[in-house]
């Protein structure tokens, strides 16, 4: 008898939640939802990698799939500007908070001692 696993289409019919954050008073928006792949891409390099100029790549690519549009325009704006400095430091909690927010699921209630 031949195996056979229907993983359906996904969760496309879900409501999504919005996503976006805060950086020097300014709102920057994100897709809700983004290819499990690029996560998973985003993971490999990153844990390959000792280069550090392949690491300020990655998080500039990261930046460029996650943020829409016009709040990519303005992020990239914003992380050149002379008198607003973000360090990396903060641009990697805000990474790692996107990537938490992009790979969440559901998690179980806790249980009742």
């Amino acid at each position: 008898m031949a195996r056979f696993k229907d993983f359906g289409t996904g969760d496309q019919d879900k409501p999504v939640e919005e996503l976006h954050f805060s950086l020097h008073g300014e709102d920057f928006q994100c897709k809700p939802k983004i290819q499990g792949k690029v996560l998973l891409d985003l993971i490999a390099r990153s844990n390959a990698q000792e280069n550090p100029a392949e690491a300020a790549k990655l998080i500039s690519e990261f930046f460029g799939i996650v943020l829409l549009k016009e709040s990519f325009e303005r992020f990239t704006a914003l992380t050149l500007s002379e008198d607003k400095i973000i360090d990396v430091e903060q641009l990697s909690d805000i990474v790692a908070w996107l990537v938490e927010e992009y790979a969440k699921r559901p998690t179980p209630l806790p249980l009742v001692s």
